[in-house]
């Protein structure tokens, strides 16, 4: 048949190859087309044979699967979920720590210099901005020092305080904060009446001689001449403990939760101070803490949407509403979601708040899915048997919800590769294939099912909530109002008489746009409002995409009323001045008795404030070099002659490494020295920038060096990382559109649908950034959702715009805004309904995502209802109109509908002599 179709089109034309082989490529689109529709038509008429095996088996799957996440673990790692995974900051943190143990490094307490490890952190402030440093204040602090050396954390047969738990110096006893020191000092200055003591920022010597670097430790502060301290807002002291093995692990977890307590408490007795405690838990428990605090918000979601969907199904006709199936689309989502949720807890996977996401992609996806189909069935001849609805419902629909299901797949597929430098965005696109592919399962069978029964309810008239037979019309007459109000219904005699030969067109969305909307959107009138508001919404996202930020900060994935977020802000405030501590380490054996050298190191530290010996002890080998002009062989020598000379210089030790050779001579391994930059941490872009240049530094210098601060680890290529998902699905998907060409009936459809997505993702990264979201882990991966989303609801409407012949382009807009307009409307009503709740989460991580989300389903519902109905009205490809005929007067007209049945045999009915 098809080479016979072939061979008469050829005859009818010259032959040219061009011609010949986009004629064949149109035939095999048909052939492939025909054979898919063919394929579900038999799949939907197999399933409306068996309803209920597959009614029940996604129903027990689900039970036996999702029962395990009842037992789910929490990933409490954060660097593991949301650190660039090959970080070049990490090699260079295992380095350090090969160099320079731990224990040797927290001596310094300027930072969290190697790794954070447990620990304590409080910022103490005034309530009316007053001096920290006066006498109250700094009695109050060591009060408070006292107390938190007194926490005691209870384990079987011994009470664990501070001094068992801490991080131990040189003299084997507790390291504390520096500040302390001062603290002390200065109160004793005052016991005995000294008004010479001088602090300054933000180094400042003390009683024995040392420098100490106090820039984060004491804030706001105000100084004199010289940089003496006058007064300071904010004092932070921290807490260090060992965490070398299991039981200290658990011991040191614990006595944090103390900490935390110990503080409040004493602050609810201390009402004038302010105290923020922070811990190294706290990031991790407040990331989780989104998860508890969205409960009572996702149930109210979920009631809404069920009632929408509810009331989205059901209509005043009786046996024809589907209310039920409002609700059971819904519960297909839920079924799929547990299905996978269990799945991945089976296979070792852990729960973490960015899973909070899914649901509401199942919802976008399944609901139009479960809705588009539910339409389907309205459009179907009701005098057909059921098993024939069902098989022209799975025809009609499978084949596009195929399509975008396959594109879901491919590019959250891609999102879950190990191309994906995010392991928390990875894990989430992993969960999200397994969720979507389990939800295709399910509306094939399930749902499908569902509307096998709903439709035997229907074809017997019957009642659509209650199953009660409803009477007609003459019985219903002498019945009470409200009985008949309930039992109201068409009967197939009253819609043969009725103007309206669909009854479901009484639908409240059907008649509202094929009434009015679809008339209104295509007025001349109206276009031009249209392209002029399209314009406007190019230029508004133009501007916010050329200010896209990308948001490396942890504080925007936390819940907002938490310890972190309160921390974070009074920490910004007060000690933001100079960057964090950034540890410069020289690797290789140099000549440090070499003047070059030592000029060479030195240059690479201009501009910095350097807080060690290092740069100190250099100066005073130029100078004994210069006196002495001791040699490489008498290095040792000059070591010793200096820490007897000057014993300060004994700390010096610390920073750096030298082993003892076999001829007892020494040679210095690595050495190192803390720099501060004069940036603020609160603009993370020129942290980022002073981490760049460094790193070019380091590969262009003579001296082998490298920096290094834990922040880095989270920093280090995060918009390359972030970035590289969304790249790779768009990609993705683009290749996917390409040879999908060969399965749509036109390849005009992916180029529209091409310029859609290019057009809704411009729009919602653009509207996002001047929405103050940054681009981060969240926000990528709701723009890989933007993609699939766009897609679920515009190919329907193109693809039914280009694939119309004859009749004007206005005529097939209206055509295909009354074919899929409404499914669309239905599931993006249940969508956003169901996103609404999710903006009053206290935490930053739902803000984000509801932010991202709404924009996505307004921005395409803006392009489904406004920019495509008005621009393919006089953009190509175009429509022939139809030539009408003028028949004789008496001439009579047969109109045949070809019934096709699943033998391929064709009979022809319904004839009507007009």
């Amino acid at each position: 048949m098809v080479l016979a179709r072939l061979w008469e089109s050829l005859g009818s034309q010259s032959v040219t190859l061009p011609h010949l082989s986009s004629l064949c490529t149109r035939m095999l689109r048909k052939v492939l087309h025909r054979g898919l529709r063919t394929c579900f038509s038999r799949l939907g008429f197999f399933i409306a044979s068996h309803p209920v095996f597959f009614v029940s088996a996604p129903v027990l799957i689900s039970i036996l699967l999702g029962a395990s996440f009842s037992r789910y673990k929490v990933e409490e790692n954060i660097e593991y979920l949301l650190a660039p995974k090959h970080s070049l900051a990490k090699i260079e943190r295992n380095l350090v720590d090969s160099l320079f143990p731990v224990n040797r490094s927290k001596h310094r307490l300027y930072s969290d210099l190697q790794t954070p490890g447990r620990y304590g952190r409080v910022i103490i402030t005034s309530s009316r901005r007053a001096n920290m440093l006066d006498q109250h204040h700094t009695d109050l602090i060591l009060k408070l020092h006292s107390a938190v050396k007194k926490i005691q954390v209870h384990r079987p047969g011994f009470n664990y305080t501070f001094a068992h738990i801490c991080m131990l110096g040189n003299t084997k006893t507790c390291i504390v904060d520096d500040i302390i020191h001062i603290l002390e000092e200065l109160k004793a200055a005052r016991s005995l009446n000294r008004t010479n003591f001088v602090i300054t920022y933000p180094i400042t010597q003390l009683k024995d001689g040392r420098e100490v670097y106090n820039g984060h430790q004491l804030g706001g502060v105000t100084v004199h001449s010289k940089d003496r301290v006058k007064s300071a807002e904010a004092i932070q002291l921290t807490y260090y403990l060992q965490a070398i093995n299991t039981l200290n692990e658990v011991v040191a977890e614990k006595w944090e939760s103390l900490f935390c307590e110990t503080v409040e408490s004493f602050q609810r007795l201390n009402r004038e101070i302010k105290m923020y405690p922070f811990t190294s838990s706290s990031l991790g428990e407040d990331f989780q803490k989104t998860s508890r605090v969205s409960e009572r918000y996702l149930i109210t979601s979920l009631v809404l949407v069920v009632l929408l969907a509810i009331l989205c199904s059901s209509m005043q006709d009786c046996v024809r509403s589907k209310p039920w199936l409002g609700l059971l689309g819904l519960v297909t989502v839920g079924l799929s979601t547990l299905t996978a949720a269990g799945i991945i807890n089976l296979t070792g996977g852990k729960y973490n708040s960015t899973f909070l996401g899914i649901p509401f992609i199942m919802l976008g996806h399944g609901l139009y899915g479960t809705f588009e189909m539910l339409s389907s069935w309205r459009k179907t001849r009701e005098d057909q048997h059921v098993k024939e609805r069902i098989a022209v419902v799975y025809a009609d629909t499978m084949i596009s919800y195929s399509l975008t299901t396959t594109m879901y797949l491919v590019t959250f597929g891609i999102g879950a590769s190990p191309f994906t430098n995010i392991e928390a965005a990875r894990i989430f696109c992993r969960n999200s294939c397994i969720a979507i592919f389990f939800n295709y399962l399910y509306v094939l069978s399930f749902y499908g099912s569902s509307l096998v029964f709903t439709g035997y309810i229907e074809n017997n008239y019957q009642h659509s909530i209650f199953c009660r037979k409803v009477p007609k019309p003459e019985i219903l007459q002498v019945k009470s109002l409200w009985y008949r109000f309930l039992m109201t219904a068409k009967f197939s005699e009253d819609t043969a008489d009725s103007d309206e030969t669909n009854s479901y067109e009484s639908h409240l969305l059907v008649c509202f746009l094929k009434r009015y909307y679809c008339d209104w959107i295509t007025n001349t009138y109206v276009k031009p409002f249209v392209v002029l508001f399209y314009l406007v919404y190019i230029s508004f996202a133009l501007m916010g995409y050329l200010q896209v930020n990308e948001g490396s900060d942890l504080s925007n994935i936390v819940a907002t009323e938490t310890r972190t977020i309160t921390y974070t802000t009074v920490q910004q405030k007060y000690f933001s001045n100079y960057s964090p501590v950034i540890g410069f380490y020289i690797y290789e054996s140099i000549e440090y008795w070499n003047t070059s050298v030592q000029e060479d190191v030195l240059q690479y530290t201009k501009g910095f404030v350097r807080i060690s010996w290092f740069e100190s002890y250099l100066n005073y080998l130029r100078k004994l070099n210069m006196s002495t002009g001791l040699p490489k062989k008498n290095f040792t020598d000059v070591l010793r002659y200096s820490f007897l000379k000057n014993p300060q210089y004994a700390h010096f030790s610390e920073d750096i490494i030298i082993p003892k050779k076999y001829n007892n001579e020494v040679d210095v391994v690595a050495s190192r020295m803390f720099l501060v930059a004069k940036t603020m941490e609160t603009n993370r872009e020129e942290l980022y920038d002073l981490l760049e240049t460094l790193r070019k530094l380091s590969l262009t210098s003579k001296v082998k060096f490298i920096v290094f601060n834990p922040s880095f680890v989270y920093m280090d290529r995060y918009a390359t990382s972030v970035g590289a998902p969304l790249q790779n699905s768009c990609i993705s998907a683009l290749f996917l559109l390409f040879f999908s060409s060969f399965l749509v009936a036109s390849s005009i459809i992916n180029i529209w649908i091409t310029l859609t997505v290019a057009s809704v993702e411009f729009g919602v990264i653009g509207f996002m950034t001047l929405w103050k979201v940054e681009l981060d882990c969240i926000s990528v991966l709701c723009l890989i959702y933007g993609i699939n989303y766009t897609i679920d609801n515009c190919a329907p409407l193109i693809s039914t715009f280009i694939l119309g012949k004859e009749f004007t382009r206005t005529k097939w807009v209206k055509t295909s805004l009354e074919i899929h307009g409404v499914a669309i409307l239905q599931s993006y009503l249940c969508y956003t309904v169901g996103l609404i709740p999710l903006a009053a989460v206290p935490s930053n991580l739902t803000r984000t995502l509801f932010r991202c989300l709404f924009l996505i389903a307004f921005v395409t519902f803006f392009h489904c209802f406004a920019i495509l109905p008005v621009i393919l009205t006089f953009v190509p490809p175009s429509k022939k109109k139809r030539k009408e005929k003028k028949n004789p007067e008496n001439r009579e007209e047969i109109e045949c509908v070809e019934m096709v049945d699943l033998d391929s045999t064709r009979v022809v009915d319904q004839i009507t002599t007009v």
